[in-house]
């Protein structure tokens, strides 16, 4: 182990999803920056392999294996639960982590309970307002658990549940959006409208813009366009912008995300609990789809929450149509002062402090416990992340 490194170890089980990843990168920044050793445990999903490419300087990175509860196959996800548990006792070997963060997700589960077979002090952060299954049944194992929203701590079986917001990473601030439009290659003086369906893609939001754009184009001809696919509708949803030359980009997936996010003066996206949390962070006004099939309709509710608060309009797949997306878009790109207004009130739903308050939840467990902490430290130029912003942002 390099001896420069301080004793306080600390594991982070956030593979499986985009949503569960980057909060999961966001809290072990801030122990880094804190002076703590951080493991990452993701899955062997593409969307985690490339997420933390480059890391492995800032970060000590393992994949264990899959773990998912699909229909009623119990017996397998439980084999392959076992599995992970044995990958993730591997992993910690002789010095097991003195605590264990849990980002969400079947994946958390083994790493938690390897971790408590190794005396390590567990905690599970749910973002959405409503918890998936496999939170509620990790909750009443953890020591404490962290929300997104306040309304979530009522749904969990767990007495020591603090609000912290969901965190994201220290380079999602409000950017210049002229500056960031002319890092991606835009027009800098041309508005720009961003689609992100996540880190895995929306087919139905896919296709709902693809529907939309002849009327868009139109209605707007100065609108540029910035479309995240996700893999398997790439080729197709490339083919359908091919005629408008630079107005238009398309890619299935980006790792800077606050380059397209500082650069979009809308967003079309989908409202997994992380996603908002950069919106909000980045104050970008947004028209939400919610994912219809996603469990418990966590997504309308999610979206509902920044909804209420006036930061975004809300359209439903199962009403929506490509006539009904272009004309919010056209009647929200028509009225830059509306757009301000939901600037402004999705600001109100950041939480710049979600990463570190969860670090000082850590780290005050950790000290009840009797282990040895790390102090707080000026991070190492080595250990410091760039924010990829362009010249000019804030």
């Amino acid at each position: 182990m390099n001896p420069e490194r301080p004793a306080l170890r600390v594991a982070i089980a956030c593979g499986g999803t985009g949503g569960h990843l980057f909060p999961g990168l966001a809290v072990g920044q801030e122990l880094i920056a804190r002076g703590s050793r951080v493991t990452l445990l993701i899955s062997p999903k593409e969307v985690d392999q490339q997420a933390v490419r480059g890391l492995a300087n800032d970060f000590d990175i393992v994949t264990l294996p899959a773990v998912g509860l699909s229909g009623r196959n119990y017996l397998r996800f439980v084999a392959a639960s076992f599995r992970s548990w044995r990958a993730a006792r591997h992993a910690f070997g002789p010095q097991p982590p003195q605590a264990v963060l849990a980002m969400g997700g079947f994946t958390s589960a083994p790493p938690v309970f390897a971790g408590k077979n190794a005396g390590a002090v567990t905690f599970l952060h749910e973002s959405n307002t409503i918890p998936g299954r496999a939170n509620r049944w990790l909750a009443p194992w953890v020591d404490e658990c962290f929300v997104g929203f306040a309304a979530t701590t009522r749904r969990l079986r767990q007495k020591r549940a603090t609000v912290t917001g969901t965190p994201v990473r220290p380079q999602f601030s409000p950017m210049d959006a002229v500056g960031a439009r002319a890092a991606l290659g835009f027009n800098a003086a041309k508005p720009l409208l961003l689609i992100v369906g996540g880190s895995q893609g929306a087919s139905g939001l896919n296709r709902l813009m693809v529907g939309a754009l002849p009327q868009l184009t139109a209605a707007l001809p100065e609108l540029q366009f910035f479309h995240l696919t996700g893999t398997q509708d790439y080729d197709a949803v490339k083919a359908a912008y091919e005629p408008l030359g630079r107005r238009a980009r398309v890619q299935p997936f980006c790792s800077e995300m606050e380059l397209p996010l500082g650069a979009a003066t809308l967003t079309v996206s989908r409202s997994g609990a992380s996603s908002l949390a950069e919106l909000a962070a980045m104050q970008v006004p947004a028209i939400l789809v919610p994912f219809p099939a996603a469990t418990d309709n966590h997504q309308l509710h999610n979206a509902n929450a920044i909804v209420e608060t006036g930061g975004a309009v809300l359209l439903e797949q199962q009403s929506a149509s490509p006539q009904s997306l272009a004309g919010l878009v056209t009647e929200l790109c028509d009225n830059p002062g509306q757009l301000q207004i939901m600037s402004a009130a999705m600001a109100r739903n950041h939480r710049p402090n979600a990463a570190a308050e969860i670090a000082d939840r850590i780290m005050a467990h950790v000290k009840d416990r009797g282990f040895a902490s790390a102090t707080p430290a000026t991070p190492r130029p080595d250990h410091v992340m760039g924010t990829g912003k362009p010249e000019g942002a804030r």
